[in-house]
């Protein structure tokens, strides 16, 4: 049996040479694989939420991964119903959530295993959803660095674009690369197994379940025939010209201003003249390039999910008949709606596109001189270059949960917490809006944000310590060494004997622009394959860590580490080992496993 790594390095190679997929469904009967996606997902907040049949994560074993296996190769498999939810949206409205068992969120991960290695090295490099050392960073740096000179912005998204996905065209796609009709009548049966709605089952007759594990890998090959019509008919039908023409009007002034140098030179005059001057001044205001050279053209393209953003350098009646192609694409080809109220065309430069929570427009400041090397020292340093900033809505909308009546107040919520779980739940918060909008040039607007979140954050633990601000301020500030300098942030710790103290940190960032931001609050993906290697070998030592006993094994799940402060005075021997090892996993035979659930 091959291991999980050489089955996809396998399929990744054949991807990356454009090679057909065969006999894909026998991959599916490798338990490798179902180890690997357990490692991947068992850390997952929804491991422990029941599906349609109340299955969790808890009680997972070799055992149970056999079970599935066996059905798969006699094909009786099913996946079930999906319990639906609903979790409210932005606008004011609710997106509908599906919630899978864990049996078919088990065999979803080895699904998407086994097309993202395939299909990964033939996606294109202007997609940035739901891609490996890919995301909005990326997409907004790419937009940053290479989209000078824009005129036109046409931002592009699609009308319930998870929910509307066309199963035919979908199983068309995919039948074309993978030449397994078992492999395509699994997918076709996790597509349409449908959903219960209060204990009332649905049929699904397009779309993906919003909360299935396919459902990104799904959608991403779905709309890589988007990208593939704009990259090899928009881009090469709206990209000519290597480079514009001169402008007249900027070279009659270029020439008169050098035929009054030739006579001042001439005559041996040094003091510049006002028509001189004045001319200059013309000239700064004149572009070097003619704006409307019919001969030159660039169109770009990038796409997050659903949400796509094109840059035109052309007229706008061009970018006009490019978005009518792109809408008559959709709706043709990929069966899907665009959505007209956020389907628009902007100019780059008088108005600002909205694109991954971002304001994208073009600079234009005559007066900003350059002062860089020999190429560039005296030319215009601002106008084409793009500039991201913050949306004033976005710090209005991150504000208002910390107002009341226009000022910061306490959140009586959190008063029952610690300190140190009050200053983390702000802490994270903040970081996790400052870290986000790093890319922008304007991100000090944040401050703001940060004044309003830091004086919440010390009213709250004023109103826990019955105290006041300035004092609560006194008792929690402090000051850091960080790779920016010595930083001013609050913070609170908990000593542990033996062991590092916990320490909560509210600010200490810079809000200075960063041209390569990352997200620092996001574990990191080795730290995290670590640790589903580990919980996969204790699984497969057979041994009880309760009884320290061989036998036949099965996982303990708990949502939280904390969840074990729930389980009584004193708190049991099977909490206090799951406590002592920190780890929300505990491997235990069946008779363990069920004392545990008796209590």
């Amino acid at each position: 049996m091959q291991s999980a790594e050489t089955v996809l390095n396998v399929l990744r190679e054949r991807g990356r040479r454009g090679l057909p997929c065969e006999e894909l469904y026998r991959q599916l009967f490798n338990p490798h694989l179902y180890l690997m996606a357990y490692g991947r997902i068992y850390s997952n907040h929804g491991a422990m939420t029941p599906g349609a049949c109340g299955e969790t994560a808890d009680g997972m074993s070799e055992a149970k991964i056999g079970r599935v296996i066996d059905a798969l190769r006699h094909e009786r498999y099913r996946f079930q119903p999906v319990r639906r939810t609903y979790i409210p949206k932005q606008n004011g409205t609710t997106r509908p959530l599906g919630l899978p068992s864990w049996s078919d969120k088990l065999v979803g991960e080895v699904i998407r295993l086994l097309i993202e290695a395939y299909h990964e090295p033939r996606f294109s490099g202007r997609s940035h959803g739901y891609r490996p050392q890919k995301g909005c960073h990326t997409a907004l740096s790419e937009v940053a660095h290479t989209w000078t000179g824009t005129t036109w912005f046409i931002e592009g998204d699609i009308s319930d674009c998870f929910g509307t996905l066309d199963h035919q065209v979908m199983l068309s796609i995919l039948a074309k690369n993978i030449h397994d009709n078992r492999f395509l009548r699994l997918i076709k049966q996790m597509l349409q197994a449908g959903y219960l709605e209060d204990w009332v089952w649905h049929a699904t007759l397009s779309g993906t379940p919003q909360g299935g594990v396919a459902s990104p890998i799904l959608s991403n090959i779905y709309l890589d025939r988007l990208d593939t019509f704009v990259e090899t008919v928009l881009i090469p039908e709206y990209t000519r010209g290597h480079k514009r023409k001169s402008n007249p009007a900027y070279h009659k002034v270029e020439n008169a201003i050098n035929y009054i140098r030739r006579k001042q030179s001439r005559r041996k005059e040094k003091t510049e003249t006002p028509e001189m001057r004045e001319l200059r001044k013309r000239l700064r205001r004149l572009p070097v390039g003619d704006p409307s050279d019919p001969g030159y053209r660039r169109l770009r393209y990038v796409r997050y999910a659903d949400d796509h953003l094109l840059g035109f350098i052309g007229p706008k009646a061009e970018a006009e008949e490019i978005k009518q192609r792109l809408a008559t694409f959709l709706r043709d080809d990929l069966k899907l709606e665009p959505n007209e109220n956020k389907t628009l065309i902007t100019h780059a430069r008088t108005g600002a596109a909205r694109f991954l929570g971002y304001d994208i427009t073009v600079q234009h400041a005559n007066n900003k001189i350059s002062r860089g090397g020999r190429l560039t020292k005296g030319m215009r340093a601002t106008n084409g270059k793009i500039r991201l900033k913050v949306p004033p809505p976005v710090i209005k909308a991150k504000c208002a949960p910390y107002l009341k009546h226009g000022k910061p107040e306490h959140q009586p919520h959190l008063t029952n917490l610690t300190d140190y779980d009050i200053i983390s739940r702000f802490g994270a918060e903040y970081r996790g809006i400052v870290q986000y909008y790093l890319l922008a040039g304007d991100v000090w607007k944040l401050d703001r944000l940060r004044w309003t979140m830091l004086t919440a954050m010390l009213k709250t633990l004023a109103a826990k310590h019955r105290s006041t601000v300035t004092k609560m301020a006194r008792r929690t500030k402090t000051t850091i060494t960080t790779p920016h300098g010595r930083r001013r942030c609050f913070e609170a710790r908990v000593e542990r004997a033996g062991r590092k103290p916990l320490v909560a940190r509210f600010g200490g960032i810079p809000l200075k622009r960063q041209r390569k931001a990352v997200l620092d609050d996001l574990p990191s993906a080795p730290l995290t394959r670590k640790r589903g290697k580990q919980l996969i070998e204790r699984l497969q030592a057979g041994r009880c860590e309760l009884c320290n006993r061989p036998a036949t094994v099965q996982a303990h799940h708990i949502r939280a580490l904390a969840d074990l402060a729930k389980t009584g005075q004193p708190p049991p021997p099977w909490a206090e080992l799951m406590t002592r090892m920190r780890r929300k996993t505990l491997i235990v035979c069946a008779a363990c496993h069920e004392t545990i659930h008796a209590g």
